[in-house]
């Protein structure tokens, strides 16, 4: 949240995540309804079967490390201060979280780790990540992390809603759509609160430099710069819900006519479907024998 580096660090995690789930879980909903069953995590090809989680595994520990270094070099408010700290904690969560899943991975269908119980650890998670998102932070700079911090309860739901039932696939519609939408708006954060050239017009960067307010925010020239401010926000961010609407019919109409992007309903998940299938088809033919 400092910068506008770690808004895309935090784009490029959530997004790419959101758009493949809502690719695949969509595939896998669309070939088999009655058979549909959330993932941990969806496969599209077992050459490069864990390149993304590893990906993950390795940049998550780096993003955290640099909000907690950011920490102790930080010398404004305390209260942002100790924010930091805080989203470095919730980083290290996400990133045990994929560890979490890469176990789950190995151990297969074993008992060990269950799902359910790592949807569960999800949405924990995502709560722990709305309770420090935006602290430290008000005024017009606080509105714009308010509407994250919504996404964040979307994906906390979501998880939650999934680890209880695993093949409700509107809670893993929601789940798809609200990394995707936390992606793009932790992008448009970064570029309206800490650039000057795609700022709002009359209001500064992020505020650091007064360590007696005990919060920080956008400096505006005049209230009216920033209630204006306040305004294209919730204008950009209903924009954005527009735009991910779009993508997300947008990718169930392409998904349906082209089954070829099905990720991992080609493999053995979708052998596990059919099999599924076949033995309910057969059951009436040997009771009627």
């Amino acid at each position: 949240m400092a910068s506008l580096a770690t808004h895309l660090c935090g784009f490029v995690l959530f997004f790419p995540v959101g758009f493949c789930r809502l690719l695949s879980s969509t595939s896998l909903y669309l070939h088999n309804p009655s058979h549909f069953r959330s993932k941990l995590w969806y496969f599209s090809d077992p050459k490069w079967k864990t390149f993304d989680l590893y990906a993950l595994l390795i940049a998550l520990p780096i993003f955290s490390f640099s909000e907690f270094f950011l920490f102790f070099s930080f010398s404004g408010h305390p209260t942002y201060k100790f924010s930091l700290f805080q989203q470095s904690l919730a980083i290290l969560a996400f990133w045990l979280l994929t560890i979490l899943i890469i176990v789950r991975e190995h151990v297969g269908g074993t008992s060990l780790v269950d799902e359910s119980f790592v949807f569960l650890s999800g949405g924990i998670v995502f709560l722990l990540e709305y309770f420090v998102m935006g602290k430290g932070v008000s005024g017009l700079a606080g509105s714009v992390y308010g509407f994250l911090g919504g996404l964040t309860l979307v994906c906390a739901g979501a998880c939650i809603c999934l680890a209880a039932k695993p093949s409700a696939f509107f809670a893993e519609f929601l789940l798809s759509c609200g990394l995707v939408f936390k992606g793009t708006w932790l992008l448009q954060v970064g570029f309206s609160l800490y650039t000057d050239f795609f700022g709002l017009k009359g209001c500064g960067k992020m505020n650091f430099s007064e360590p007696l307010k005990d919060t920080v925010d956008v400096h505006c020239d005049l209230d009216e710069d920033s209630l204006r401010g306040v305004a294209l926000m919730n204008f950009l961010f209903t924009v954005h819900a527009i735009g991910v609407v779009v993508l997300a019919v947008g990718a169930f109409g392409v998904v349906a006519g082209n089954r070829s992007l099905s990720g991992e309903a080609r493999g053995p998940l979708l052998s596990e479907i059919e099999s599924a299938s076949f033995r309910t088809r057969a059951l009436p033919d040997l009771e009627m024998e």
